[in-house]
């Protein structure tokens, strides 16, 4: 596995803090995707680069006790973490693994998920085709991913833009495409996937944990800013600083980049 793959399926520098607050803010707007695709009772799901567990669970909760769930990511920690949230709540119908999706064995899903996965790799169409690798006939894709090009905050600030530039930066110097979003539906297409779809959502606000992902995401990848000769410590704390104060003012409006959906359904 490459360094580019490993430093993605981890999630980077990101802390737990981060992940869980994305998960929480983009939480509807996923539910809703698996509502207009479909996934429901009984079905078996794989969900690629699973973190802490979180959207994963959501899936248990949907397919029920007569469906079943794998997560899967190459993070032990993680993995560890979201093995302790499905105890705690009981949830007998998932299971998390610690591995490489290529590792996996011949198993059929009916569906398989990622989520912020294929930005980060410098191969996503391989990792598309082992998520289709995975489906049973007549299975379905489902992918959410970012477009870089589409994010803002308004007023527009400096120390944003920045953010944003400092962000990009550090993911396509390991191979990865934060503008990945527009070219998912093509990508599945590719992959020998039919009946492809695809929507945008943008979870913005002027109050609330939607304005914590920008300090959170740039506290996170700080130490990989400053490893890679991006800017200096005091830049990136002085941006921090400046984006957690105008997630806190509320006559701003911020929240995450776009968002795209796609999905695509294996013949048969």
């Amino acid at each position: 596995m490459t360094e580019a793959v490993r430093y993605a399926l981890r999630g980077g520098s990101e802390g737990r803090e981060r992940l869980r607050v994305l998960a929480r803010v983009m939480r509807p707007t996923t539910l809703a995707l698996f509502d207009r695709v479909g996934i429901g009772a009984g079905m078996s799901c794989l969900d690629v680069g699973c973190g802490g567990g979180d959207v994963t669970l959501d899936l248990a909760a949907r397919v029920g006790p007569s469906g079943r769930v794998v997560g899967v990511d190459v993070d032990a920690a993680k993995v560890d973490l979201a093995r302790a949230e499905a105890a705690e709540r009981g949830a007998a119908n998932v299971e998390f693994r610690a591995a490489d999706l290529r590792t996996l064995a011949d198993e059929p899903f009916d569906v398989v998920y990622a989520r912020f996965v294929l930005s980060h790799l410098s191969d996503p169409a391989a990792a598309v085709d082992a998520f289709r690798a995975h489906l049973r006939p007549g299975g379905i894709v489902v992918v959410e991913d970012t477009d870089f090009a589409g994010y803002f905050a308004h007023p527009p600030t400096e120390s944003f833009d920045r953010f944003v530039e400092l962000y990009c930066a550090v993911v396509r110097g390991r191979g990865g495409d934060p503008g990945i979003g527009p070219r998912l539906p093509r990508m599945l297409a590719a992959a020998g996937l039919g009946q492809v779809g695809a929507a945008v959502v943008q979870p913005m606000g002027t109050t609330g944990e939607v304005k914590r992902v920008n300090p959170l995401t740039m506290q996170n990848v700080a130490a990989a800013v400053v490893a890679d000769g991006l800017a200096s410590a005091a830049e990136v704390d002085r941006i921090v600083a400046d984006l957690h104060a105008f997630a806190e003012d509320p006559t701003t409006l911020a929240g995450v980049a776009r968002v795209v959906q796609a999905w695509g359904r294996a013949p048969g």
